[in-house]
């Protein structure tokens, strides 16, 4: 009977040490030090929220940028990858479909978790001439679109990891506010 008690005291100990005060103690070094990442990295234009810096959302109008695809739907409860292999025929009639769009790169496969934010460059710039003829843009404009991909093109992180990428959702924010929403 006795160890059955030393148990029991083990086990509540335990269990509050790493049920509660450890989740506090990081949720609170997160807040305190990372507030804006652990509260979602959200995004607010004009103080209404519009998406996360950290998943992509769904883009289907012609007149903006385009995340790659998602095998989620872009839905973040259930972030997937659709796991079909280079042969599979589904994920080759998928690929032969989206080149018929004229997408190209890294818009022609879903991304592994179905969520990714960023696009290369050169995916955000082969997209540039669609938003263009869209948007009814002149030379100057186009120019403006085009530095907008520049400016808003995130180097890798600390200079090495990762490849240059841009955020789908902070560029088109951000051509919505340079040249005016589509509607």
């Amino acid at each position: 009977m006795k160890n059955l008690f030393i148990g029991i005291r083990i086990f509540v100990v335990l269990s509050v040490l790493t049920g509660v005060a450890y989740p506090l103690l990081i949720t609170g070094i997160g807040q305190g030090l990372f507030s804006r990442q652990a509260g979602g990295s959200l995004i607010y234009q004009d103080n209404i929220l519009v998406g996360s810096d950290l998943l992509a959302q769904k883009f289907q109008k012609k007149s903006y940028f385009w995340p790659r695809p998602s095998a989620a739907d872009y839905n973040g409860s259930s972030s997937a990858a659709s796991n079909q292999s280079v042969g599979n025929e589904a994920l080759l009639k998928a690929v032969a479909e989206r080149k018929t769009q004229g997408l190209t790169r890294d818009l022609l496969y879903a991304s592994g978790s179905g969520l990714d934010p960023h696009i290369s460059p050169a995916a955000a710039n082969d997209q540039v001439e669609r938003i263009v003829g869209e948007r009814k843009l002149n030379l100057e404009q186009r120019d403006l679109v085009l530095k907008l991909v520049r400016d808003y093109t995130e180097a890798r992180q600390w200079g090495f990891l990762g490849e240059p990428r841009v955020n789908v959702l902070k560029l088109n924010l951000a051509l919505d506010t340079t040249l005016g929403k589509v509607l």
